[in-house]
């Protein structure tokens, strides 16, 4: 996504019912990721995902479908992936083995 998409897609008006705070931190975890190697990136959600925990930040099914419709409108092919790959975990439940055994996770949920 180039760097006007990444401000661009929080004005598209499929977002209009949705509250700022809540696309602001969909902001900070999705496209301040993207730099991120594979092994800084699960540190980086799990830190981001407590933060939205402790404001007790929630996302409705229908807020996810819309948001995700969305993002997809002005991601790349390399973050079209990265976004299948989250939604799959959140459908299924079956998250890697990789995650499930890093380190962070036993502080994550405390």
């Amino acid at each position: 996504m180039n760097e006007n998409n990444k401000i661009e897609w929080m004005n598209d008006p499929l977002l209009k019912d949705i509250d700022k705070y809540k696309l602001e931190f969909l902001q900070t975890m999705v496209f301040e990721s993207s730099n991120l190697s594979q092994n800084a990136m699960l540190p980086f959600l799990l830190a981001v995902m407590k933060r939205g925990q402790k404001k007790k930040l929630t996302f409705s099914d229908e807020e996810m479908e819309t948001i995700i419709t969305v993002l997809k409108k002005h991601s790349t092919a390399d973050e079209l992936e990265k976004i299948n790959m989250v939604m799959n975990i959140r459908k299924t439940g079956n998250v890697p083995e990789m995650i499930k055994n890093h380190p962070m996770m036993k502080s994550f949920g405390k």
